[in-house]
């Protein structure tokens, strides 16, 4: 019998439970996915699973119910703009935290900073607790809890033999002990494990994370590495970081990290969307950002060089900023900033979580995209952009020169002068920019899904590749 790819999607199905869209993490591991299953079918060598709670083993489930789930998702769309900073995302900077600062500065002065501390921690925590609350409403309203099927673990323990793969595509590190079910599985029935990681940008750059989110990740990547048959990543840039991260801790890697081609765009992302929406900005009008607002992506660079450039051009020449993505973490001074400032009076525009419909016309109606993050493992909102035929103006460190090649400007993330010059000669040169766009529609080459999904077969289980050719 052929070996197997079990590929582990209980992290959708977390995800999906607190999130009303996916993220690039899950659309990237969904398409991949939908490229196996379009060239091997169901029920062939690659497979589903999640974790079976009540068995602590993992389970069988169906295609169906991946695709379902991730569709439902996909199709949600919640256009809300402006975003307040007193909403629940910033609510550490309302109300409670100044009535906090009168009653702390009638105590002794050497117990003020600890009192502060601890108030602050707990106004996070109950803001974590009801934001966590709301996405979790939202997402049992739009979508069904699918169970994991009660013959699934029985299912996966007759199919399973000596030589299949466990493939992890996601990001599992919220679970307690994974790497327990990991080794076990592995033991049990002699599979090979498979591991494919983004970044490590929560154990390189803690500071820009959630203290949960640094602890869990480096708890799960250093326990899951011994573990690994087959390492991927998704840029030669991860690759020499995981490189240098298992030689600084001493763990040994069990080979060469095997780098996978990234596709380019999104296949539920219509080139033509049907109808234009009302609520989006005017074509022509607008430079886009499409990404998580969190502090790490530099959202706080852009609207200070928005600021300058409407300082010193004409305001005719300066078109709207627009950020496309759902509020994240550790941006609750740049959303009082947005506030403050009345959106630098209306020329930075916020849209939440739009449909890929809505997410396509943006970028068909955008003069071009900006991505100025600090750290990334790829960028899929760069070849997104390409892909679109769209210029992009976007930082030049770690994997997103891989991700913009030549078809993309570069400036330093951290300096604020630079980020502004590249910005005002694109803004200034229109006629060079409308050449600029006509290149890469006349050459950038798009990476398909499929191949993207092949790379990932050649690395964990080359010999299906084999028994085709």
């Amino acid at each position: 019998m052929a070996a197997k790819i079990w590929i582990d999607v209980e992290d959708l199905f977390l995800y999906a439970a607190a999130s009303d869209r996916p993220s690039g993490i899950q659309r990237l591991a969904l398409e991949i996915q939908r490229a196996l299953v379009a060239r091997w079918g169901t029920g062939g060598p690659v497979r589903f699973l999640r974790y079976d709670v009540q068995r602590a083993a993992f389970a069988e489930v169906p295609w169906t119910d991946v695709l379902g789930l991730y569709t439902g998702m996909a199709a949600t769309a919640a256009i809300r703009t402006p975003v307040r900073a007193g909403s629940a995302q910033a609510v550490e900077s309302g109300g409670l935290r100044r009535l906090a600062r009168r009653l702390v500065d009638r105590l002794p002065r050497r117990a003020r900073a600890p009192l502060v501390q601890a108030v602050r921690l707990q106004v996070q925590a109950l803001g974590s607790a009801a934001r966590g609350v709301v996405a979790l409403a939202r997402s049992l309203v739009a979508r069904p809890v699918t169970t994991v099927p009660p013959d699934g673990a029985a299912r996966f323990k007759a199919e399973v033999a000596p030589g299949d793969v466990l493939l992890v595509l996601g990001m599992r590190w919220e679970q307690k002990d994974y790497a327990g079910l990991v080794a076990r599985t592995r033991a049990q029935y002699r599979v090979r494990f498979a591991l494919l990681i983004y970044d490590l940008i929560p154990v390189r750059c803690p500071e820009w994370c959630h203290t949960v989110m640094a602890t869990g990740f480096a708890r799960w990547i250093n326990d899951l590495l011994p573990l690994t048959d087959e390492l991927l990543t998704i840029s030669r840039a991860s690759a020499r970081d995981i490189e240098a991260y298992a030689a600084e801790r001493g763990i040994a890697l069990p080979g060469p990290i095997h780098t996978i081609l990234i596709g380019t765009g999104f296949s539920d992302m219509v080139l033509a969307p049907a109808a234009a929406n009302a609520a989006l900005p005017s074509p022509g009008s607008y430079v886009l950002f499409v990404s998580t607002i969190e502090a790490r992506k530099n959202h706080a660079l852009l609207l200070r060089a928005w600021r300058r450039l409407l300082a010193e051009m004409p305001p005719e020449q300066v078109p709207r900023l627009v950020f496309v993505g759902r509020i994240g973490v550790l941006v609750v001074d740049l959303l009082q900033q947005l506030d403050n400032s009345n959106y630098l009076n209306g020329r930075v525009v916020i849209i939440e979580s739009p449909s890929d419909t809505d997410l396509a016309a943006l970028y068909q109606g955008c003069l071009f995209t900006v991505f100025p993050s600090l750290f990334e493992g790829w960028g899929l909102p760069v070849s997104e952009s390409l892909s679109f035929g769209k210029p992009c103006v976007i930082a030049n460190t770690t994997s997103l020169p891989e991700a913009g090649g030549d078809f993309a400007r570069y400036f330093d993330p951290d300096n604020l002068n630079d980020a502004v010059r590249v910005l005002r000669a694109v803004l200034e040169d229109r006629d060079g920019l409308a050449a600029w766009e006509a290149k890469i529609r006349r050459e950038f080459r798009p990476t398909s899904w499929s191949a993207s999904a092949n790379t990932v077969v050649a690395a964990v289980l080359p010999e299906l590749l084999h028994d085709e050719s």
